[in-house]
C-alpha cells in the first residue's frame, strides 16, 4: 500500500439556519485575517517612520513575531476587545485566518529574498465581503456521519451532503483513512467541504508496465499520442462564449453595485450575475472532468508517460491563442498526471524544454541544427501558397485570371468563383432600409432591402463582369 495525502470535496445542502452559521465562521475567519493584517502594517509603518528620524537598533519599536503561532497567541489575548462577540463561532475559524495570514507573509519575504521562485509576490491586501470566502478546520469534532450522508462540523453540527460518503466512509471503517482537516468554501451558490484525508492506497499497477507513450498537448487537438491516437479538443469554454456574452448583456442592463456611489444592485442584477455563475462553474467542472478522465486512462494502461515541459506563461502572452491555451489546461494535465503515476507504481518522464524533439529523426535518430521543411525526413503535406501582393492578386483585364495568374489563351487558370461566394464578402447582417425610395414602378423588377438580394438580382453592381468570367 502507499500512502497518500488524498482531498474529497462533498457539495453541502445545508438549511437555512445553517447557512447562516457557515457565513458566520467565514466572516470570523475573515475578520480575524483583516485584524492580524492591520497589525502588521501598522507596525511596520510604525519603524520605517522611526528609521527615517535615525533612531535604529533597541531604539525602534519592537517588531512582531508572524509566524502562525504569534499570531493566534495575539488574538487570544485582544479577542475580548476587539471582538466580544467571538463565542458565537469555533476557535478554528479564527485560527484559520491567522494561518493564513502568516503563509502570505511568508511568501510575500520569501518572494523578496528570493527563496521563493516565479513572479513576484506583492504585500498582502485586505479581504472584502465579496472575496472568496473559506474556513479551516483541524481540531474539533468533524468528520464523518454513520449514515454517510452528512458531515459533521465544530459549532455547526451534522449539515447534509448532496451525495453519499461511502466511499470515504468506508476506508475511516477500514482503518486505512484518517481525515486530518475540514475546509469550507462557496463557490457561486453552493458550499463545498473539502476533507484532506491520509489514506493507504492500494492501486494496481499499470496494465502495460513495459509499455512507453508520450503525449504531446495542444491548442487544435488536446493531446496527440505516441500510439497514434488523437484526443479531440472538446473546447468547452469557447463553445460556451455564445451564451456567456449573451448573459453578460443581460447583466450590463441591470443595475449592478456601484461602491463610490452607494448603489445597491437590484434583484433582477443579483439573478443574472447567478445565472452567469453558474455557466463558469459548468464549464469548469466540465473541463475538469475531460481532463481526470484522460490522465486516469493513461496512468492505468502505461507504465512510463512521457510529457513535455512547457513554459505557458510565455506562451499566453500571446492574445491570439491566450485563451485557447487556458481553456486547454496544459499545468492541470500534468499535475494530474504527476500524483496519478505515483499512486499506481508508474513513471512520469519530464522532457526538457529545449528537447529537441522536432529535429530528431524518429528513424534515423539524428538530429539536425537546423530544420527546414524540405529537409525533414517524414513526408509532409503540401502547403497551399497563394504568392504575390493582394494588388498582384486582383483580377485585370487582359487575361489576367484571378489569383494574379496569366494564360497564354488569356483564360483563367483556376476555377471561376460564384456570385454567392463573392457576396459573402460584402455581407452584412440584418436588413436595409428603403429609405423614402417608396413603392416600385411597375415594370421594373422589385427592389429588395437586402443587400446582398439586391447584389445578386443584378440591381446592385459592385464587380466587373470580368470578374464573373464573362469579360
Amino acid at each position: 500500500m502507499t500512502p497518500a495525502v488524498q482531498g474529497y470535496r462533498f457539495a453541502l445542502d445545508p438549511t437555512y439556519d445553517q447557512e447562516q452559521a457557515l457565513r458566520s465562521h467565514c466572516g470570523a475567519q475573515r475578520f480575524a485575517y483583516n485584524w492580524g493584517l492591520a497589525r502588521v502594517r501598522a507596525n511596520l509603518e510604525q519603524r520605517r517612520a522611526e528609521a527615517s528620524y535615525g533612531l535604529t537598533g533597541e531604539d525602534l519599536t519592537p517588531s512582531l513575531d508572524w509566524s502562525a503561532y504569534g499570531l493566534r497567541n495575539a488574538w487570544n489575548q485582544a479577542k475580548g476587545e476587539v471582538a466580544p462577540w467571538w463565542g458565537e463561532n469555533s476557535k478554528e475559524a479564527y485560527a484559520s485566518g491567522a494561518g493564513n495570514l502568516a503563509a502570505a507573509l511568508k511568501n510575500w519575504i520569501d518572494s523578496r529574498t528570493g527563496e521563493r521562485g516565479g513572479p513576484g509576490i506583492g504585500f498582502p491586501r485586505f479581504k472584502g465581503k465579496r472575496a472568496r470566502v473559506s474556513c479551516r478546520f483541524s481540531t474539533g469534532a468533524f468528520g464523518l456521519t454513520d449514515d454517510r450522508r452528512h458531515v459533521r462540523l465544530p459549532r455547526i453540527g451534522a449539515v447534509r451532503t448532496c451525495e453519499s460518503t461511502r466511499k470515504l466512509a468506508r476506508r475511516v471503517e477500514a482503518g486505512r483513512a484518517r481525515i486530518r482537516s475540514a475546509t469550507l468554501s462557496r463557490r457561486g451558490r453552493r458550499w463545498f467541504v473539502s476533507l484532506s484525508v491520509e489514506v493507504e492506497r492500494a492501486d494496481p499497477g499499470p496494465a502495460r508496465p513495459e509499455a512507453v507513450v508520450g503525449v504531446d498537448v495542444g491548442v487544435k487537438f488536446l493531446a496527440v499520442v505516441s500510439t497514434g491516437e488523437v484526443i479531440a479538443n472538446p473546447k468547452r469554454y469557447q463553445k460556451a462564449h455564445k451564451l456567456r456574452r449573451r448573459l453578460a448583456r443581460a447583466r450590463s442592463r441591470r443595475r449592478g453595485p456601484d461602491r463610490e456611489r452607494g448603489v445597491v444592485p437590484s434583484r433582477r442584477w443579483e439573478q443574472a450575475n447567478r445565472t452567469a455563475n453558474r455557466l463558469e462553474n459548468r464549464t469548469a467542472a466540465m473541463r475538469l472532468d475531460g481532463l481526470h478522465k484522460l490522465t486516469t486512462r493513461l496512468a492505468r494502461e502505461y507504465g512510463t508517460v512521457v510529457v513535455e515541459d512547457l513554459n505557458v506563461a510565455a506562451m499566453v502572452r500571446n492574445r491570439c491563442l491566450a485563451t485557447s491555451i487556458w481553456s486547454a489546461g496544459f499545468g492541470e494535465l500534468r499535475r494530474q498526471l504527476t500524483y496519478k503515476t505515483s499512486w499506481r507504481g508508474a513513471t512520469l518522464v519530464t522532457a526538457d524544454r529545449f528537447f529537441p524533439s522536432s529535429k530528431t529523426c524518429s528513424s534515423c535518430q539524428a538530429v539536425k541544427a537546423k530544420l527546414h521543411l524540405e529537409g525533414a525526413c517524414i513526408p509532409l503535406r503540401p502547403v497551399r501558397f497563394r504568392a504575390g501582393s493582394r494588388s498582384e492578386r486582383r483580377p485585370q483585364s487582359g487575361g489576367v485570371g484571378v489569383h494574379g495568374e496569366l494564360r497564354r489563351d488569356g483564360k483563367h487558370a483556376r476555377r471561376k468563383p460564384c456570385k454567392t461566394a463573392l457576396a459573402r464578402r460584402w455581407y452584412r447582417h440584418g436588413k436595409t432600409r428603403n429609405h423614402g425610395r417608396g413603392p416600385t414602378p411597375p415594370g421594373q423588377p422589385g427592389r429588395s432591402r437586402n443587400r446582398i438580394t439586391r447584389f445578386l438580382n443584378g440591381t446592385r453592381t459592385r464587380y466587373p463582369q470580368t470578374m464573373f468570367g464573362e469579360g
